[in-house]
């Protein structure tokens, strides 16, 4: 379901090289790789690959958001992570596997750099730094994973909204206002909840001074935030 193909320019080659896995690699490594890279345009909802597909390629994110999710025997979708600009994702399938283990969907309009599997474990034997930094950003993401398990287990959803939220703050203290960076319905699926109990948890927090308009999010006191 990938369309409008083509080579990176120049724009494009210098956001890929600002990502925290391309920062990683040697000089001839991330030329290699900028000179493979095919960008894509997608709209909203296109599927970039779906489970059990053959994992031919991994990702670079270069605009917009993409869901990664896994879907159940009856139906039921559970979000495993969503991908901002700056992220790269089924990099895991380099060495883990030959399908992948989830689906990818553009969650709006996005922009994205593939990359062959099979060309970048062919580079990573010639050049370290490559399998370093897949190894860098494999561990970055364990730890992300193993974060979100702690929250899942330990935190009320109230309080995994407050989290976040906090986390986003331009103040430690006073009044503050945030805008998300998407839709409701996938902060809940970052969140681990259903988009009920989001509404619900957002609001339980109206008591902290919380009010939700939109995407639009103004907490009257930061501080009472933290209390949660």
């Amino acid at each position: 379901m990938l369309d409008r193909n083509h080579r990176a320019n120049h724009r494009e080659r210098s956001l890929l090289s600002k990502t925290g896995f391309m920062r990683a690699l040697s000089p001839s490594a991330l030329a290699r790789l900028l000179d493979s890279a095919h960008i894509t345009a997608l709209p909203a909802r296109a599927t970039i690959f779906r489970e059990g597909e053959p994992a031919m390629a991994f990702y670079a994110l270069l605009s917009g958001y993409v869901r990664l999710y896994r879907v159940s025997r009856d139906g039921r979708q559970a979000d495993i992570r969503i991908c901002g600009p700056g992220d790269i994702f089924a990099e895991c399938l380099i060495y883990g596997g030959d399908i992948y283990r989830f689906n990818a969907q553009a969650a709006e309009n996005v922009s994205l750099a593939r990359f062959d599997m099979q060309d970048v474990r062919e580079l990573a034997e010639q050049d370290p730094t490559v399998s370093k930094a897949i190894m860098a950003t494999l561990s970055d993401h364990l730890l992300s994973t193993m974060d979100c398990v702690v929250n899942d287990r330990l935190h009320t959803a109230p309080q995994r909204v407050a989290d976040y939220l906090l986390t986003r703050c331009p103040s430690d203290n006073g009044p503050a206002s945030i805008r998300l960076p998407y839709q409701k319905s996938l902060l809940a699926g970052m969140l681990g909840l259903a988009p009920e109990a989001l509404s619900r948890a957002f609001s339980s927090l109206r008591r902290t001074g919380v009010t939700v308009r939109g995407r639009v999010i103004q907490i009257g006191d930061v501080e009472a935030l933290k209390e949660i």
